[in-house]
């Protein structure tokens, strides 16, 4: 491949990647989507010759020349293809309670893609307050993370689910999984740091957090039946979402460094 181990990762760190979907790559040939255009030729002023990181989505990572640009349209051939860049050596699936306000909810989409989530559940459970979320806002932020953090695998991020549903969902999975639920109270002792030390070798990670005022009585035990391991996040109580990132922080450090 042209360049040098060097080159490539200034690249990857200077270069905002752009998105092309995987219809939108022919061989070593590539076509920008429109918003893509727009952003290469008005926001960036790139130009034939120029080159740019993309990304699929799918784990392909591509490097780009540039042959045509105008306000219209771009296009370019591929120099140098990778996959998996920035992906993490795990699978984590974060099932949280749907957020009444939308603005925390899109912080905990954005971050969940930058700490490495594979794949988002929005949870329906019996203190949820909203059961909807805007499908395309979602998958925008999504993109939109996806493209300013390294990464090259959009997470998978699905229609909204009751608990239950999810637990016979999961359950019909036969790999192996790590299965926590975040919850604080009388017999959450067990530190998640200390649950992911002892089951690292376990490349996949199902993680349920729970809603403004948690998980009722009954719905830790239907978890702990289909076993679903209760942990701490700590001392403090935390919102929906600063649990939801910080189960995703945990994985992250335990699994990669």
């Amino acid at each position: 491949m042209p360049g040098s181990r060097s080159a490539f990762n200034n690249l990857r760190l200077v270069t905002t990647s752009f998105f092309i979907p995987p219809p939108n790559i022919k061989g070593e040939r590539v076509t920008l989507p429109v918003e893509e255009v727009r952003h290469a030729s008005r926001v960036l002023r790139k130009s034939a010759g120029d080159e740019i990181v993309a990304v699929d989505g799918m784990g392909g990572w591509y490097r780009i020349v540039l042959d045509h640009v105008d306000k219209r349209s771009a296009v370019g051939h591929i120099i140098e293809r990778r996959e998996g860049v920035g992906e993490p050596p795990y699978e984590l699936t974060l099932a949280v309670a749907v957020l009444k306000n939308r603005s925390r909810f899109d912080t905990l989409l954005e971050k969940s893609v930058e700490l490495g989530v594979s794949v988002i559940v929005p949870l329906i459970t019996a203190r949820t307050e909203k059961e909807r979320v805007r499908e395309q806002r979602s998958e925008n932020i999504l993109t939109s993370a996806l493209k300013q953090c390294g990464r090259s695998r959009l997470p998978e991020f699905r229609d909204p689910v009751t608990l239950e549903d999810f637990l016979k969902i999961e359950s019909e999975k036969e790999s192996p999984s790590v299965k926590l639920i975040c919850h604080e109270g009388v017999g959450t002792e067990f530190a998640i740091s200390d649950a992911l030390t002892e089951s690292r070798g376990i490349g996949r990670i199902t993680a349920l957090v729970g809603p403004e005022g948690g998980f009722t009585d009954d719905e830790i035990v239907t978890a702990s039946t289909a076993d679903y391991r209760l942990v701490s996040l700590g001392k403090r109580r935390l919102r929906t979402e600063t649990a939801a990132i910080s189960v995703a922080a945990a994985v992250m450090l335990a699994y990669e460094c």
